[in-house]
């Protein structure tokens, strides 16, 4: 698969009008419908003589083809007639011609000046990775020599010196370093290498300041020198410096620069380690990848607007890994022995885990392979935090308590529907849309807005037609009443009006001025880029923490305005890394021009319909993939035929260091970004911040920075309410304030399948509130893949379906059988929500994750070290999804098993028996079935499902048990007011399962009112005659045996739970 095939024109761009679909189960096949809304706002836009004319030519050739065919006309006058209709022929093809691009709304889309095609065009360059030039540090460069090493309290201390002549070979080497090493915590250790001497005038360079990225210390309490610590530094001298960091328990080497030499240069660091045979590593986000990282891949960390490419640097960047060492147990002696290919399930493994936090935002490459890996960086400095573990659970635990901060913690609402689309043209159709959920009985929680909603696409201003503020309250009041929700989409960069035109007016960009709150060029003017309104401004974020700038205040102000207005329950923040459609300053000296549209062409408009559809669509919908094909054929050739034609051989730009100044725009080493030049598609790197930091140095953390501005601008509006945000870019340690969706992925299969693995390293990552565009963003989703993608959705924390502009709809209410497979889902998840809420509560509270790699929870099986088709959504679900286009089945593992893990099946509740460890089970999944077990030894809290959440808190409480092989069983449930930062109650159920009975023990002052319903026992060992409910016998009829006697189910106990299912403890009994 070529990445290159899935890539679109970035980001989003105009709104437009499109015609209403009737909410029908019987609509015709997707690919049918964007022709349906052509056609009809064809007619739509012809004037009263063009309708007179269309008509009586309907008529005229009616009538002729009758006569003719009826025999009353003779061929002759047959023709004669034909001819004379040719000419009303051709002119309704002109109509036709002339209407095919969509009406737009009153946008900067009108401009009549596009951005040049090329303004988005940098300098070609070669990422030193594949370039026959390159130079390799490690053959030229002389590495440090270490003197003056002091042992301090918590470590040591010194000063590296440069061991021969400068190789000055990506930037001019540092002469002299610093040695930093501390015992932080008895499962962490810091190394931290750094120029010697730093001044004011380029501490940017190197260090990171800790007001952007919070930096690790020593733990309160801890003391090196009492208390133990797994991990041991070590040094060397000869040939030259290097360090080692083992773990004293195993004597296994973590990580080594021993062999190779450090590098230190003013924009250029680079280090290695070997790593063992066929090693285990993940994380290092954000990548579309799988799970397991692989022996030959490069990471490139530096922030860019990119559609969701395999192997690309995108949205995101995660410096951190974790790696997974499996050993062979020797069962005589206990002896470990690293095992690289463990294979046989027969014999005892252990597996031993750490990590690795590199804080350091700069421009950087990870560069895996076979038996090493080599991290380089276009800045910054050595700041490495080791993370002892031993355990997966331990490792991430540890590093967002101490680097990034445990994940915000969500409202109950957010974890109901979402629905969205770039498309939604006003507030009629979002009624629409709303009112089709209702009709056919589908959960809806919440309605998004794209960019359509906006006036000519500039923040805090709706478009007055289309989403007047009137027509807009009594919308929302509507939605509210109904306990739904409404998120609105932000964009990071500001319309700067036109100066010559006072219709052009836009306060917010003046008022930004007013505060000096956007981003500067180094002259000191303001930095004018583009993007959807025209050209824009980007706030400063950087400048308003350091330099007093009003960055901050300034989108404090826009933001509470815009809620006077409308009443939006979050915000969703896109285009933040930040995205630009031109390189550099593309708009200082021409905002006389604005408003000036982007320079490519939009999904939809001539030239770029939407034609892509899921791998298999020709087997299932042959003539429309047929059709889809050539038109697709015919738009690429065009498009071939007016591209320019450019050189074979590319003169590659290739820069040197500068003695004095670092060349910010093309540094000397190359990076693999997919856009090239750092500039393209991006704000360029010699963009200056208020107080004089360049963006280089701070680039991958615009997105980090406007996610920190939004969190707190929401606690100032709304105090007391949890902030709800989903956002783009990210570094670490966004999630303790925001949410993530994967970005613009793709309507194939292949993006269902990568949606796991990205959600599993997000949950390395702390951002345990992610979910992917369901079904697909760009191009065409069909029946088959969006029953299957909304199934698999509905067990990720965050759920929404979200498509791109001129894609056929995909509401799940569009195709009958994605409507049931997605309600067959839905009531799952929904009645799971207080499952799902506890859990997410204890990733917010403790670093726990939420989506569980099967790894994780059964770390000593190293078959599924590289699993990532299934998942556990917390510890108790096991969800198994069906991936492959076509199949009625999906092969899936039953972990645990081998060491008596009891795994029942969802839906008929009974054991899952004849299995064997790590085989590879084949397991029915029809469409419109996603196979789901759950886990023995758990108790899980449920609800009756409802169509919003706020319907399921008020419902009655069922309790599934799932009795483990001793016929045990434990679980929680956390309850709150659902919206709170700071509940001022809260009640933690804890439950216990053992033999023949289940206890519940209430502890806390929430007051949760709804009755105890039902529960059922999962592994009950019949026969059963009595059943009691804190000594009260229940209803001989209340209660039944089934399944050959090993499933009790107990119903009716609302009346005997009348105070509240959580008002006492209870206990439950059968014998």
């Amino acid at each position: 698969m070529q990445p290159a095939s899935f890539e679109l024109p970035p980001g989003k761009g105009d709104a437009f009008y499109t015609a209403e679909f009737p909410a029908d189960a019987s609509l015709p096949v997707p690919f049918m419908m964007p022709l349906i809304v052509n056609l009809e706002a064809w007619f739509g836009q012809l004037g009263i003589a063009s309708r007179l004319l269309l008509f009586s030519s309907l008529f005229c050739s009616s009538f002729v083809t009758l006569s003719w065919y009826t025999g009353r006309l003779s061929r002759a006058r047959m023709i004669r007639y034909t001819l004379l209709l040719w000419p009303i022929v051709a002119i309704l093809c002109g109509l036709t011609l002339q209407q095919q691009t969509p009406t737009t709304t009153s946008t900067a889309s009108d401009s009549e000046d596009p951005l040049p095609p090329d303004a988005d065009v940098g300098q070609p360059v070669i990422p030193n990775i594949i370039d026959p030039e390159a130079i390799d540090p490690q053959s030229v460069c002389p590495g440090y020599k270490a003197s003056n090493v002091k042992t301090t309290s918590s470590g040591l201390t010194a000063d590296l010196t440069l061991a021969g002549e400068a190789c000055d070979v990506y930037g001019y080497d540092i002469q002299d370093l610093l040695l930093v090493v501390e015992y932080q915590a008895a499962d962490r250790l810091h190394i931290e290498i750094l120029p010697r001497y730093i001044g004011a005038e380029n501490s940017s360079w190197f260090i990171l300041p800790e007001e952007l990225i919070h930096k690790p210390h020593i733990e309160e309490g801890y003391d090196h020198s009492t208390s133990p610590n797994d991990l041991n530094f070590t040094w060397a001298n000869e040939p030259t410096f290097s360090f080692s960091v083992t773990r004293k328990s195993t004597g296994d080497v973590l990580f080594t620069t021993e062999g190779s030499q450090i590098v230190y240069e003013d924009q250029f660091i680079e280090f290695s380690s070997p790593l063992p045979e066929n090693y285990n590593l993940y994380g290092l986000g954000e990548v579309i990848h799988g799970f397991r990282l692989g022996n030959n891949f490069t990471r490139t960390f530096y922030a860019a607007d990119v559609a969701d490419i395999i192997d690309a640097n995108i949205y995101g960047n995660h410096p951190f890994y974790l790696e997974t060492r499996y050993y062979k147990v020797n069962q005589d002696t206990g002896a470990m022995a690293y095992a690289p290919n463990a294979t046989d399930t027969s014999a005892q493994y252990k597996s031993i885990t750490h990590g690795l936090y590199q804080r350091n935002a700069h421009a950087q490459e990870v560069l895996l392979r076979e038996s090493n890996i080599t991290w380089r960086a276009l800045g910054g400095m050595y700041d490495l935090y080791f993370y002892g573990g031993p355990t997966q659970d331990k490792v991430t635990k540890a590093y967002q308590a101490s680097a990034v901060g445990l994940p915000a913690m969500q409202q109950y609402w957010t974890f109901g529907y979402h629905q969205c689309r770039w498309g939604y043209n006003n507030w009629t159709e979002l009624q629409d849309v709303i009112d089709n959920f209702a009709k056919f009985k589908i959960p809806l929680e919440t309605i998004w807005s794209d960019i359509d909603y906006m006036k000519a696409y500039r923040n805090f201003e709706n478009d007055p037609d289309r989403f007047g503020y009137d027509e807009g309250a009594d919308f929302l009041a509507r939605l509210h009443e109904n306990n739904q929700y409404y998120v609105p989409i932000i964009d990071s960069a500001i319309y700067a009006p036109n100066p010559n035109n006072a219709s052009d007016a836009y306060p917010p960009f003046g008022r930004g001025m007013d505060d000096d709150a956007f981003l500067l060029n180094p002259d000191g003017s303001v930095y004018i880029g583009a993007v959807w309104p025209g050209y824009t401004a980007f706030p400063d974020w950087i400048g308003a923490l350091f330099n007093g700038t009003g960055a901050n205040r300034w989108w404090l102000s826009e933001i509470s305005e815009y809620s006077s207005k409308i009443e939006f329950d979050g915000i969703w923040i896109d285009m933040s890394e930040a995205s630009s459609f031109c390189v550099g300053s593309c708009g200082s000296h021409r905002l006389s021009l604005n408003p000036v549209r982007p320079p490519f062409q939009l999904p939809g408009e001539p030239g770029n319909e939407v034609l892509g559809y899921p791998e298999g669509f020709n087997l299932t919908n042959a003539t429309e993939a047929a059709a889809a094909s050539a038109a697709q054929s015919s738009q690429s050739a065009a498009a071939a035929a007016t591209a320019t034609a450019t050189s074979t051989a590319t003169p590659y730009l290739r820069s040197t260091p500068t003695p004095g100044v670092r060349n910010v725009n093309w540094p000397p080493y190359a990076i693999n970004n997919y856009h090239g030049d750092l500039a393209v598609h991006a704000v360029s790197p010699n963009a200056t911040h208020h107080g004089g930091i360049l963006e280089y140095d701070v680039h991958n953390l615009y997105g980090h920075q406007i996610l920190n501005a939004t969190y707190h601008t929401l606690i100032n509006i709304f105090p007391t309410k949890r902030p709800f945000i989903i956002g783009r870019s990210q570094f670490a340690g966004s999630g303790k304030w925001a949410g993530h969706w994967g970005g613009d992925n793709y309507s194939r299969w292949a993006f269902m399948y990568f949606s796991i693995p990205q959600a599993l390293s997000f949950s390395l990552f702390g951002i345990p509130m992610f979910g992917v565009d369901t079904c697909g963003f760009a191009d065409n989703a069909d029946m088959e893949l969006c029953s299957r993608w909304m199934q698999l959705s509905a067990f990720f924390p965050f759920y929404r379906n979200h498509n791109t502009l001129g894609a056929a709809s995909q509401e799940p209410y569009i195709w009958e059988a994605v409507a049931e497979a997605s309600k067959t889902a839905m009531r799952i998840r929904y009645s799971l929500l207080p499952y799902i809420y506890t859990t997410f509560y204890l990733s917010h509270s403790t670093g726990s994750t939420t989506m569980r790699a099967l790894a994780w929870e059964f770390p000593d099986e190293p078959w599924l070290a590289a699993a990532d088709r299934q998942f556990l959504l917390g510890d108790a679900i096991m969800v198994t999804p069906c991936l492959g286009q076509g199949a009625t089945t999906v092969d899936g593992v039953f972990p645990g098993i081998g060491a008596g893990t009891v795994w029942y099946d969802w839906y008929n509740q009974t054991a899952i028996t004849g299995v064997t460890a790590g085989q590879n089970v084949t397991i029915d999944a029809p469409l419109g079935h996603i196979p789901l077990y759950i886990r023995g030894g758990h108790v899980i809290p449920m609800q009756k499902p409802g169509l919003t959440t706020a319907a399921v808190r008020a419902s009655p409480w069922n309790i599934l048990v799932a009795l483990d092989g001793n016929g045990k069983a434990e679980g929680r449930l956390y309850l709150d007011d659902g919206k709170s930062i700071k509940p001022d109650k809260v009640t933690w159920v804890n439950f216990t399962a053992d033999g023949s009975y289940l206890r519940a023990t209430p502890r806390g002052t929430f007051i949760d009112t709804n009755a105890l319903g039902n529960v059922t026992i999962m592994g009950a060992n019949g026969p059963i005659s009595k059943v009691e409910l804190n000594g009260e016998e229940v209803d001989a009829g209340g209660w039944t045996l089934e399944s050959s006697g090993s499933v009790l189910k107990v119903k009716g106990l609302s009346s005997l739970t009348t105070g509240g299912a959580w008002a006492d403890e209870w206990s439950l009994t059968w014998s």
